[in-house]
């Protein structure tokens, strides 16, 4: 009985099994690359940046900090970034 769940478990992998194995918040979102920060920021209110990224400011301006976090996302729309912080089209 364990070797025909064992065989039924190493067909279901080697048939792609092992691809449901993804993170949720990663498999969830559709990776769409944007035209331009409008279209973007219509989905994305304040912007979407990669993992660990800050948003780069200079005087007294705060500082965005609630850009949607998705690093594949990110890489799909780089063009988008102006001033290389990690975080494409942010807004307040």
């Amino acid at each position: 009985m364990q070797k025909l769940i064992r065989g039924v478990l190493v067909l279901a992998l080697a048939a792609g099994g092992g691809a449901v194995l993804a993170s949720p918040a990663e498999a969830a979102v559709p990776i769409k690359t944007f035209k331009n920060c409008t279209e973007l920021n219509k989905k994305y209110k304040h912007g979407v940046g990669k993992k660990g990224a800050k948003d780069k400011v200079r005087g007294k301006t705060k500082a965005v900090t609630t850009f949607y976090v998705n690093t594949k996302l990110y890489n799909a729309n780089k063009k988008s970034d102006r001033d290389k912080d990690g975080v494409a089209c942010e807004k307040r």
